[in-house]
């Protein structure tokens, strides 16, 4: 008997329910996707039939391309994005697309101009187009003064790129800080004070006297001293100068999920104190904290005559 061989036939795509499917799995992988996972998803599609689906979601405006390590990538595009980029053609597109990635950190001209192939003068000229319709925005950073980050117009910086509280206008605010040196310092003493005057045991004395980070925060803000607002981080950041400065002390307790001030079940603890023994003046000059004192010497490498810490330290 002769064998009968049957030809299976491909599964027949209708070209709306192609790009049907290419619209939800850009929903799946919102970073984009590549022709291959198109390909892993409808493996008896036809290249011709895939290309046209993907040029007509793409003249459509309903996917952006984009290019990686990899080739070219489709992301399904932000509605309310391709409506500010109305009239705009691919390369600022895609330069806007490379800016909206980089976030609340920003990117460099230069980054820009690797990721997206296009020539310096070309991206300086987009740059200011964008800048001009009010897309994007350029932010000086505190890591690199002369350089500029790019971001969307409404992003809020991160506290990376502007330095946070502690800097204004890419100056690092010296006094701003001292003030609420000695304030946090100031309620941390009186919070002492109070404990002591309370004539309890030593024990019940020394607990009372701790405050939390949201109790110094919660008496800065009551002050009124900042211009900006202080965050509980920012707090805590000037209480961790004073423990190193050697004028308070912290610890950490356990705390019921909730709890103002408490993260994941913990709370710091600071309180005020004095030092048992003040410094000698030998210690606080730069020989006496200098940690190769004993190879310094009139002639050698490390010398007095060429220390710019002790010059440093005698001009002042």
């Amino acid at each position: 008997m002769a064998e009968v061989k049957v030809k299976k036939e491909k599964d027949v795509f209708d070209a709306a329910e192609v790009e049907k499917r290419i619209k939800d799995l850009c929903e799946q992988f919102p970073h984009g996707i590549t022709d291959t996972v198109i390909q892993n998803d409808m493996p008896d599609l036809e290249p011709q039939q895939r290309a046209a689906a993907i040029n007509k979601l793409l003249s459509l405006g309903q996917l952006d391309l984009l290019r990686n390590s990899s080739g070219l990538l489709y992301r399904l595009k932000d509605s309310q994005g391709a409506g500010k980029m109305k009239g705009s053609d691919n390369q600022e597109k895609l330069v806007y697309q490379i800016i909206e990635d980089a976030g609340n950190k920003g990117i460099w001209s230069r980054d820009i101009r690797f990721k997206s192939n296009l020539p310096l003068t070309e991206i300086n000229k987009i740059l200011k187009n964008l800048e001009s319709k009010k897309l994007i925005k350029a932010v000086k950073s505190v890591a690199a003064s002369k350089k500029k980050v790019y971001m969307l117009y409404n992003v809020q910086p991160d506290r990376s790129v502007t330095g946070g509280a502690w800097y204004s206008d890419q100056d690092f605010e010296s006094e701003f800080v001292e003030v609420l040196n000695q304030q946090c310092f100031k309620f941390l003493q009186s919070k002492a004070e109070a404990a002591r005057d309370s004539k309890q045991s030593p024990m019940v004395q020394r607990n009372s006297s701790f405050a939390t980070s949201h109790e110094v925060w919660k008496y800065i803000s009551e002050l009124g001293i900042s211009k900006v607002d202080l965050s509980m981080e920012d707090i805590e950041t000037i209480l961790n100068t004073l423990i190193y400065d050697g004028k308070v002390e912290m610890t950490v307790i356990a705390a019921k999920e909730g709890t103002v001030g408490s993260v994941d079940g913990h709370m710091k603890l600071f309180r005020g104190v004095n030092a048992i023994i003040a410094p000698t003046g030998l210690a606080k000059t730069p020989c006496g904290l200098c940690p190769v004192f004993h190879d310094c010497h009139d002639g050698g490498d490390i010398s007095p005559s060429s220390c710019v810490y002790l010059s440093e330290w005698l001009d002042f």
